[in-house]
């Protein structure tokens, strides 16, 4: 399955934990992706994120021509080392309105269930966000 969606991973107690950004075109996807590998996230995907199962899990990879490459507005299309795969872990909802303190939500993407949370992505914070959301939401039970 393929979906419109970047996806960015990282390295917590020795896995990639990774992070599917969700929203419109034009919502601050790649924005954030941009800002999140600043903070020492890896690429995975931009754009199209292809996503399987596999032990119960669920897995996303880049397509092989997107492979390594993010489209940066206003810059164009940059090289990037990525990952080649990693589990998602968590997914965040760039279009979703905000709550204060809202409810665990999930997500179901090829029949499994995922946390998800919504994230305003142009938010100075929204990195740091996405980094305690993944610690506290996407850890393994």
């Amino acid at each position: 399955m393929i979906v419109h969606a970047n996806l960015v991973a990282l390295r917590i107690d020795g896995d990639w934990r990774g992070v599917l950004i969700e929203g419109a075109s034009g919502a601050g996807k790649s924005d954030l992706t941009l800002r999140a590998l600043d903070a020492g996230f890896r690429l995975v995907a931009d754009d199209r994120t292809l996503l399987w199962i596999s032990d119960g899990r669920l897995f996303g990879r880049a397509p092989e021509v997107l492979s390594g490459l993010l489209e940066v507005r206003g810059v164009g299309v940059t090289a990037h080392n990525p990952l080649p795969f990693a589990e998602v872990a968590l997914a965040v909802d760039c279009d979703r309105a905000i709550e204060r303190m809202p409810e665990p939500a999930e997500i179901t993407r090829l029949g499994l269930a995922i946390p998800s949370l919504a994230i305003a992505p142009l938010e100075a914070s929204a990195v740091a966000k996405l980094h305690l959301a993944l610690r506290h939401l996407g850890g393994r039970a």
